[in-house]
């Protein structure tokens, strides 16, 4: 069926669909996608459509015609994934021109469930081919949500991108990576058993199950022939174009408006090799810090995923791309020193590093400058991301009077009085069915239990950027879990190179 997308309203107010009637039934927003009803033309000024097309239950409904479009924008969604982090980017080209990248997936189900719901994975009978999964390093918050996706679903890759640090299936630390290595007249460790290539990857990994989970996620990848090809990303390893790397096929080189700048992990070279350099002086900051850190430009808009960077890595990214030595002493050697590394990372949205952990500089801060803030978090206690004093350090290294912070964790809601108070409901009819039982009852705690094994989130708190490079929005789902007041976002303008929050809509 031939189909249209919601375009952005020139006043910023909600788009709505309604029932032929003339019933306003479910607020949309720009760049959902619309099936055209084969049965009824345009005309009088509305657009017919319908809802649901490949679902059960399709809807015939209407849209102003004013409000749709041929055109879709860029569609960046981080999924609410709790602990962790996941997001999709989804390329403006229509049908099977678009390319779908999914940059890490949490820990759990959520990505699967996601994906599931908005491209139909499980059978996969649209036969849909996503361009690649990257995982960004080998921390399972952020590759663990793979496993279901390669295990449970039919879902294929032409690639997974990763950092070059891949955990095989042996205890240990820099172990599970090949080792680290200080070789004489070296200052510092280095890991150099990098896998690089196709049969790199694979030559670490075979088919038998496994106690570890990073070798348990390739298994079933491997096993279901999900992905094509499996290569490292890096400053030398991606398409080299005008002295920098960029990820395969996304250089701005091509008939695409947009491109995706590879800006870590930052390779080495001794003559004897490439090799990523020991961060921090132990192994969760060597691998986290060597993330792949990537920078989507589309237009006017620039976008930065920051994965699980930290304060070592953020140093020493900064002095390699600004070839400056030493970090900054003095406020004067500071401002040089941002100015400069700003020309690399300045970026209008941020996906904070590592949830909102408290282990960044105030400088990369500054050096970015974006105009929003993403933070992927999660409910876990002992974590405590994002860090209260992280907030107000984004704040003020942001740009503008009022930079918009979004998280994950604050957009999501929850029902937790509900289930406090069926808590309470199944153990006083528990109480009362150890003393007289009957039927009605059984059926009743069976009922209670099943809604109580629910997650209990209501309005998931994923965050949506959607661009055509000269308008910006994010949005998020309203809490009220209406159809009619579904969407709360914010539109953004490029006014003299700020990113300026121009109005709230929803």
């Amino acid at each position: 069926m031939s189909h249209v997308f919601v375009d952005l309203s020139s006043d910023d107010k909600p788009i709505f669909l309604f029932t032929p009637a003339g019933e306003k039934v479910r607020q949309v927003l720009w760049g959902d996608y619309l099936t055209l009803d084969p049965a009824s033309p345009p005309a009088d000024g509305w657009t017919h459509v319908i809802w649901g097309a490949s679902g059960s239950n399709p809807q015939p409904l209407k849209i102003r015609t004013e409000f749709t479009t041929s055109e879709r924008p860029l569609e960046i969604i981080f999924v609410d994934v709790g602990q962790g982090d996941g997001c999709v980017v989804i390329t403006p080209e229509r049908d099977l021109n678009e390319r779908i990248l999914v940059i890490d997936a949490g820990k759990k189900h959520h990505m699967a469930e996601f994906l599931n719901d908005r491209f139909k994975i499980l059978r996969n009978e649209a036969d849909l081919q996503f361009h690649a999964a990257i995982v960004t390093h080998p921390d399972e918050d952020h590759y663990g949500g793979f496993t279901p996706i390669f295990r449970d679903t039919e879902a294929r890759f032409k690639h997974l991108y990763h950092s070059g640090l891949v955990e095989k299936a042996i205890s240990g630390s820099y172990e599970k990576l090949g080792g680290k290595e200080r070789r004489p007249g070296e200052k510092r460790s280095y890991l150099r058993n990098l896998a690089v290539t196709d049969s790199d990857t694979r030559a670490r990994f075979d088919t038998q199950e496994s106690d570890f989970s990073y070798p348990e996620m390739m298994r079933h990848a491997l096993n279901r022939s999900a992905v094509d090809s499996y290569a490292m990303v890096s400053t030398v390893h991606g398409d080299s174009h005008d002295g920098r790397s960029w990820l395969p096929g996304f250089a701005p080189t091509g008939s695409a408006a947009y491109s995706i700048e590879i800006l870590g992990p930052w390779v080495e070279n001794d003559g004897d090799g490439n090799k990523l350099r020991v961060l921090g002086g132990n192994y969760g900051k060597t691998k986290n810090g060597h993330s792949v850190l990537l920078r989507l430009e589309y237009g006017e808009f620039s976008v930065l995923f920051g994965g699980d960077l930290n304060a070592p890595a953020e140093k020493f990214l900064m002095k390699q791309h600004t070839g400056i030595d030493n970090w900054p002493d003095t406020i004067v050697e500071r401002e040089i020193f941002v100015a400069e590394a700003r020309k690399t990372f300045r970026s209008d949205v941020m996906k904070v590093c590592h949830h909102g952990a408290a282990d960044v500089t105030d400088e990369f801060l500054s050096s970015v400058h974006p105009a929003a803030f993403v933070i992927s978090s999660g409910d876990q206690e002992g974590h405590v991301h994002p860090r209260p004093d992280l907030l107000g350090r984004l704040g003020r290294h942001g740009r503008g009077i009022s930079p918009v912070l979004l998280s994950t964790e604050l957009q999501r809601s929850t029902r937790e009085k509900e289930d406090e108070d069926l808590a309470f409901d199944l153990k006083e009819t528990i109480e009362k069915q150890l003393t007289n039982v009957t039927e009605t009852r059984t059926l009743k705690i069976a009922n209670l239990i099943r809604t109580l094994a629910r997650s209990n989130v209501e309005v998931d708190g994923a965050i949506y950027l959607k661009t055509d490079g000269k308008r910006l929005i994010t949005a998020f789902r309203n809490e009220i879990n209406s159809e009619k007041k579904k969407w709360f976002y914010f539109r953004y303008t490029l006014e003299n190179g700020m990113l300026i929050p121009r109005s709230v809509g929803g």
